[in-house]
């Protein structure tokens, strides 16, 4: 699951680059802070060195992505509008909000945290990289001001509980809740539901 979150992430962090329109290496570091920064603040809140800094394995899946990410971004340039309006955009953003809500749960539970420190590790993990990506483009992140997008992982932190509360575990937990968060994302961005402001 956490590879899957890796490379979604790595290309809707390299679009998001793109659409800010950062030079190639700007478009990469976003990529790789996207991927690799709900899970970095995660292991540290766990107490356990970043998986990233562990082993090279996740690095590589991440450089793949900002890879798919560069040339998805040249290709998708000739249109008109956002890049981060395009599905491809919108796709690997839900993949990876999905698969990181998920790990992060499990994570969270893994490591023994109350229920309340699942939906926490849960929520950060899905949004952390990319509240961090907005940050490093000067502006306030996404999931503060507008949008229906920490909501899912929120949501799917607590049904995580609830599975576990139930009996239900492991990857049976952490499939149902990516798919359930997955899902909740794409009817949301389909339907344009935002939080009202204050």
């Amino acid at each position: 699951m956490n590879l899957v979150g890796l490379l979604a992430f790595a290309v809707a962090g390299s679009l998001k680059g793109a659409d800010a329109e950062l030079d190639p290496f700007g478009v990469a570091t976003l990529g790789v802070l996207t991927a690799l920064g709900g899970g970095t603040i995660r292991d540290v809140l766990v107490g356990r060195v970043p998986a990233a800094l562990r082993s090279t394995g996740d690095v590589l899946v991440v450089l793949g992505g900002v890879g798919v990410g560069l040339l998805l971004a040249w290709a998708l340039s000739g249109g008109t509008g956002r890049v981060r309006d395009h599905p491809a955009f919108v796709v690997a953003d839900a993949v990876g909000l999905a698969a990181f809500a998920a790990s992060g749960a499990a994570v969270g539970a893994g490591a023994g945290l109350s229920a309340f420190g699942v939906v926490v590790t849960a929520t950060l993990t899905g949004v952390g990289g990319g509240s961090l990506s907005d940050l490093l483009l000067t502006r306030t992140p996404v999931v503060l001001r507008e949008d229906f997008y920490a909501t899912p992982a929120l949501i799917g932190g607590v049904a995580y509980v609830v599975a576990a509360a139930a009996g239900v575990r492991g990857a049976t937990a952490t499939l149902g809740v990516a798919v359930g968060v997955f899902a909740l994302r794409l009817v949301a961005v389909r339907r344009g539901w935002s939080l009202p402001t204050v």
